[in-house]
């Protein structure tokens, strides 16, 4: 136990040393490592082992667990955000450095359907090509409705919503593989779906784009 305690203090040592001269993606990757090494330390400790030992596979597991916001993501934020001025899509990066991209469903989808209407055809082309450009990207989509409806009706069409956005995408070049797909229904409402306008705003899609840092 007494290794583990210093263990502990040598890290958070390291980091308060560390991150003063790093950027903010340096930073939040130690960060990450940093935690990771104090749980697999605890985890090889409890289990008999060697809490060095822990600490090192902790270290990879916590870094590798954290998207970073590099360059280039950066670059396909300031492409998507030129590509959908004027549209209502809002475009913004995530506490935990993931692209979104949140598309109203007067951009995305008639009500009640899931084909792609063709102003968000536009959107997904530009899309597509900042994929092409950055392989070492992962995506997810997440489908969401309002609450006309039942669960029967809306939990499908969300993830049918989301499934359209990929087949768009993987009909352009981009590998299925990298795409993971969800319905919410109308679990995750941004606003009341007691009006017309909040209705609409709930009927959504968000396309979320995360950078794996290199091994």
């Amino acid at each position: 136990m007494r290794t583990l305690t210093l263990l502990g203090a040598s890290a958070a040592l390291v980091l308060a040393t560390g991150c003063a001269s790093m950027d903010d993606t340096q930073r939040r990757t130690a960060t990450g490592a940093g935690i990771g090494a104090l749980a697999g330390a605890v985890i090889g400790s409890a289990t008999g082992g060697s809490a060095g030992t822990g600490a090192v596979v902790g270290a990879g597991v916590g870094a590798l667990g954290t998207y970073i916001w590099s360059q280039n993501m950066e670059r396909q934020k300031r492409d998507m955000e030129q590509a959908t001025q004027g549209t209502g899509i809002a475009v913004t990066q995530t506490q935990d450095n993931q692209l979104k991209l949140d598309i109203p469903s007067d951009i995305s989808f008639a009500v009640g359907r899931s084909d792609i209407q063709g102003n968000f055809a536009p959107v997904l082309d530009r899309f597509a090509e900042g994929l092409r450009n950055h392989p070492n990207t992962d995506v997810r989509i997440v489908g969401h409705t309002d609450n006309t409806g039942s669960d029967a009706v809306n939990n499908p069409l969300s993830l049918e919503r989301a499934a359209s956005t990929r087949n768009y995408l993987t009909g352009r070049g981009i590998d299925g593989r990298r795409i993971a797909i969800d319905g919410m229904g109308e679990r995750q409402p941004i606003a009341t779906n007691d009006t017309t306008e909040g209705r609409s705003r709930n009927r959504r899609v968000e396309i979320f784009v995360g950078e794996r840092p290199r091994s």
